[in-house]
């Protein structure tokens, strides 16, 4: 076999068609975008074979948010390979129990408890099996648009797009318009088991909810006996801000999901967290969930140098000061680019660049990709591209991302005629 290290780049793809996904191979050469991860650091990805180079503005969804190999994680996961594996899911863990007693501290509120996962669909259908168990309840309700991951019960609670190919929804599952009360306050009745909407859902084109949207989520789900779920699989660890992107609405979740950057990018890990009173389901059915690889021992040192850098307060001030460069930045391009760019929805560096049609952000994904910077359209909003940035970038880089944006924006004004 030849070394795969030496390959032309027709090589790669033809294997990964062939092996892999032909359907992926298949588009992105249809689209021009023949891309192979192959370097990577800090917040930059280069082309495995040849000298291009990108901002990494998609970040797998939150996955870097310290940016690509983030030397603090790999020497904790490093040191953790010198005494440490997978560990037994059944058994009692020093190294689980010491990452769920940091997320405890660092919980808003009353969450204390934490079960763990290795993705975050795996969490999110452990966080509706909770509800379910604890309240003896069938129905759940989330958001059309939304996206919660592509495992059983988190694909039910997805958008239709992503349930259809596989059947019918299952029974229980209800869909109402995000960031509308009426609608919620008509749904949630006796039999709700829980409600879960994503923070800002990303795939739905990154819409900021209003102020007191979930507050009233809460206060519906507390008057029905229905268990409150947020989805911080994107918004978590920083990405807005706060470290929790919930905490812009003050109000205090019964069970909470993170995942992605949880990683570090370096070892997949992923967290259903909730108040204490609901651990009692597990209490009475200590063997009910499993997860081979969830919380593997040898991973839970990078999960928690993953936290103490993203809590630092120094680190999310940098975030919150990298946002208003991007909002004043943003500002400007749609005095520039008026026949294109709405302007930026924004909640930190959770940023999407509202666009006129929906035709545009498909065409900014090429444009964005031909003038340096990885960044991908809302799936279900497709008038949106998002502009998700590590937040360990520089001041300088956050301005280039701007600069490559705005002739981004004018490449896509030229292949759209206006």
């Amino acid at each position: 076999m030849k070394n795969p290290g030496i390959d032309s780049k027709e090589e790669i793809i033809s294997r990964f068609g062939k092996y892999v996904s032909s359907g992926k191979a298949d588009f992105f050469k249809g689209v021009g975008i023949d891309f192979v991860f192959g370097r990577r650091e800090g917040p930059y990805i280069w082309d495995a074979t040849s000298e291009k180079r990108l901002i990494n503005c998609h970040c797998n969804g939150g996955v870097f948010n310290l940016g690509h190999r983030n030397p603090k994680i790999i020497g904790a996961l490093k040191k953790s390979l010198d005494e440490l594996d997978i560990g037994n899911h059944h058994l009692i863990s020093k190294q689980r129990a010491i990452l769920a007693e940091r997320l405890a501290e660092l919980m808003p509120g009353d969450i204390t408890c934490t079960v763990f996962g290795v993705g975050g669909g795996e969490a999110i259908d452990l966080a509706i099996k909770l509800a379910r168990g604890y309240t003896g309840k069938l129905k759940i309700i989330s958001a059309g648009g939304g996206y919660h991951g592509h495992t059983g019960l988190a694909l039910a609670a997805g958008d239709d797009q992503y349930m259809a190919p596989f059947g019918p929804r299952p029974e229980g599952f209800i869909q109402v318009p995000f960031n509308d009360k009426k609608a919620l306050e008509g749904e949630v009745d006796d039999n709700t088991a829980a409600v879960i909407f994503e923070t800002v859902p990303a795939t739905f084109g990154i819409p900021i909810p209003d102020a007191d949207f979930f507050a009233f989520t809460h206060d519906i789900c507390r008057k029905k006996g229905a268990l409150f779920i947020i989805d911080e699989v994107q918004t978590g660890l920083g990405r807005t801000g706060k470290l929790w992107g919930i905490e812009h609405f003050n109000v205090t979740p019964d069970i909470m999901v993170i995942g992605k950057g949880l990683s570090g990018g370096i070892y997949p890990m992923s967290a259903t967290c909730f108040r204490a009173e609901y651990e009692s389901f597990f209490h009475d059915h200590p063997f009910i969930h499993v997860s081979t690889f969830g919380g593997a021992e040898v991973g839970c040192p990078a999960a928690l140098a993953v936290l103490e850098e993203s809590s630092r307060p120094e680190f999310l001030e940098k975030v919150n000061k990298l946002s208003g460069i991007f909002s004043t930045g943003f500002e400007d391009l749609k005095k520039k680019h008026p026949e294109i760019l709405v302007g930026l929805r924004q909640l930190g560096l959770m940023m999407g660049i509202e666009m006129v049609n929906d035709s545009c952000g498909p065409i900014m994904s090429k444009t964005c990709y031909d003038n340096g910077i990885l960044s991908v359209y809302s799936n279900n909003d497709t008038k949106v591209s998002q502009l998700l940035p590590p937040l360990i970038i520089d001041e300088n880089t956050a301005r280039e991302i701007i600069e490559r944006v705005d002739k981004a924006l004018d490449d896509a004004k030229k292949f759209l005629n206006l």
